[in-house]
């Protein structure tokens, strides 16, 4: 793979110079949505799925970019001098806002480079592919210039630049996830207060399977920042009678006793969602670290039903791949996963089922609603770095 981009590479910005080679991983949310920015738990995992960059430093103050994904756009060009986002920079805004977050904080670019990406993240299928650019951008300019930066820092720069560059209102989850990604391994992070462990992920009789619902999704004109805006308003009519800094400091007893704080239905049960989710993070992970595998495959379910009907991120499509999920047997959990509207579905299966899973649901799935599911079984992966 890498030997092709850089054969690619030089094909598209000429030979010679000092070549160098950089990964960043999508990831898949196990349990925890819509809660890291709500103050709560999220533990999702990094995948093998990710974004390559191929770099070469140049002499001037000119970014060259190119997407081998997008080539019908070509090599994009942006002057160091003036960073902007523009709806004509397509998909250079992205990294083009990580460059704008670390000159905002006083890390200034000497001299531009010429940079070839390519991911095999589905666009649009909730896997973050536009997190995992972001990040690899951040380890490109760490390595480059010597930014004193940690993994961590760069997850921060990396929302900063999705959320004050791009528009979109996400939490760290994302971002946290592709940097600090550890192999077999999920990360149980507080967004409140970024304090993390790692938890294995021992699964050894089941899989994780993603499967793509081919609905994309963009998180910025979606409904993503309403449902922010909404659980921001129950929190502040809940904040008036509980002393609380984020829904996450709630149990499930104490949402019980003060939502009628909330005057709005829609956004208590946004809160309810939000309050709900994060316990069913944290007793799922307990789950796991017991080897109680059938509980957290149930927490799942609950997840998705809590999504689905409480938060209404989810659509159609998502909710047939759920139902025909949960109905098969060998299946232990099942839910939608990402910021919704669309995307993908992540589910634990038994291995003797797994090849039943792919083509009973990808069958029925066309039949019901004419898109061609696409099913990756994955494997948890590293954080983001340099490969060479």
């Amino acid at each position: 793979m890498v030997e092709k981009l850089i054969k690619t590479f030089y094909e598209t910005f000429g030979e010679g110079g000092d070549v160098r080679t950089y990964f960043a991983p999508g990831r898949v949310n196990l349990i925890g949505e819509h809660t890291d920015y709500n103050g709560g738990h999220v533990f999702p995992c990094a995948l093998t799925l990710g974004t390559y960059g191929i770099v070469r430093d140049r002499e001037d103050r000119t970014l060259r970019l190119y997407s081998v994904n997008i080539d019908s756009v070509g090599v994009v060009e942006v002057s160091l001098d003036e960073i902007a986002a523009t709806k004509e920079a397509s998909w250079t805004n992205y990294p083009k806002g990580v460059v704008w977050a670390f000159e905002k904080r006083g890390f200034k670019l000497t001299h531009g480079m010429d940079i070839l990406i390519y991911g095999d993240i589905p666009n649009g299928s909730g896997l973050s592919s536009s997190a995992s650019l972001e990040v690899l951008t951040g380890v490109i300019l760490k390595d480059t210039f010597g930014f004193d930066v940690s993994m961590v820092d760069i997850a921060l720069i990396g929302q900063d630049a999705e959320n004050n560059f791009n528009g979109c209102n996400c939490g760290i989850m994302d971002q946290f996830a592709s940097a600090m990604g550890k192999k077999d391994n999920a990360i149980f992070l507080d967004t409140n207060t970024l304090n993390y462990t790692y938890a294995p992920v021992n699964l050894p009789d089941a899989k994780i399977v993603i499967t793509n619902s081919k609905v994309k999704h963009s998180l910025v004109s979606s409904a993503y920042n309403d449902r922010r805006n909404e659980s921001e308003t129950a929190l502040k009519e809940l904040q008036a009678v509980v002393d609380i800094k984020t829904l996450g400091d709630l149990t499930e007893e104490q949402f019980e006793e003060h939502k009628g704080a909330i005057k709005d239905d829609i956004c208590r049960k946004r809160a309810k969602h939000a309050v709900y989710e994060n316990q069913r993070a944290i007793h799922a992970v307990e789950a796991l670290k017991a080897n109680d595998i059938e509980t957290f495959g149930k927490l799942m379910n609950a997840s998705h039903e809590s999504l689905r009907y409480d938060y209404e991120v989810s659509c159609e499509e998502i909710d047939v791949l759920v139902d025909l999920a949960q109905a098969m047997p060998g299946v232990i959990g099942s839910r939608i996963t990402g910021g919704g509207f669309g995307g993908c579905t992540v589910s634990i299966v038994k291995n003797d089922t797994v090849d039943t899973f792919i083509e009973e649901i990808g069958k029925a799935y066309l039949e019901k609603t004419g898109h061609e599911a696409e099913f990756y079984v994955v494997d948890i992966g590293d954080g983001a770095g340099k490969l060479g």
